[in-house]
């Protein structure tokens, strides 16, 4: 038997190719978030199930990654 942990990973919301567990885009598209946007979707309380509603609903209706704005 093997001792490795296999990890399931999701296909990021933007550009499909796959993603960390836990985390909410690839790196690459993360780097491509405004710098606002990152911070304040890597704040932990208990506005960030609404920040991350915020983000997918904007990749969902086609705002460019560059552009996304997020509740601080």
């Amino acid at each position: 038997m093997s001792n490795k942990q296999t990890t399931t990973t999701t296909p990021c919301p933007s550009c499909q190719q796959p993603k960390g567990p836990g985390k909410y885009l690839c790196y690459p598209c993360w780097g491509n978030l405004p710098g606002l946007a990152r911070r304040a979707l890597s704040r932990r309380d208990s506005k960030a199930m609404a920040r991350l509603q915020e983000l997918r609903l904007q990749l969902a209706i086609g705002v460019p990654l560059a552009e996304i704005e997020v509740t601080p």
